[in-house]
């Protein structure tokens, strides 16, 4: 079990480096690289979710990222299913989930690479 937590403890600290082993291995295997993009988003996701938990931690000293993460994707999850009840008249669940899921790596990319910035700046500035 304690290796589990250190490979994942590995993984989520480097998430960009798994979507570009997952990206190529997936082309190669493949040769779609559509395919291989969404799988790629998808793990990375997963991964970003956690580094992204921590870094909010870390940086304000509070242990609410990860349901602040949760909340962004639950009020997300309505206000897409809201729409679809509206357009379509009935609501397709695994649409938006997947809608939500590479929604959230693109939002938690951003998180990432700006608390990463936030990081380096009150490090350096703290020395």
């Amino acid at each position: 079990m304690n290796v589990l937590i250190h490979i994942y403890a590995f993984s989520a600290a480097v998430p960009f480096v798994w979507f570009f082993a997952l990206w190529i291995g997936v082309y190669y295997w493949r040769r779609d690289g559509k395919r291989a993009t969404k799988l790629a988003m998808d793990v990375t996701t997963l991964l970003l979710i956690g580094s992204v938990s921590v870094m909010y931690y870390q940086l304000f000293h509070s242990n609410f990222g990860f349901f602040l993460i949760l909340l962004f994707f639950l009020i997300g999850y309505g206000l897409v299913g809201n729409f679809q009840y509206r357009i379509k008249g009935r609501i397709d669940h695994r649409r938006i989930i997947r809608l939500l899921w590479r929604l959230g790596f693109l939002g938690l990319s951003a998180v990432y690479v700006l608390f990463l910035f936030i990081g380096l700046g009150k490090s350096i500035l703290s020395v």
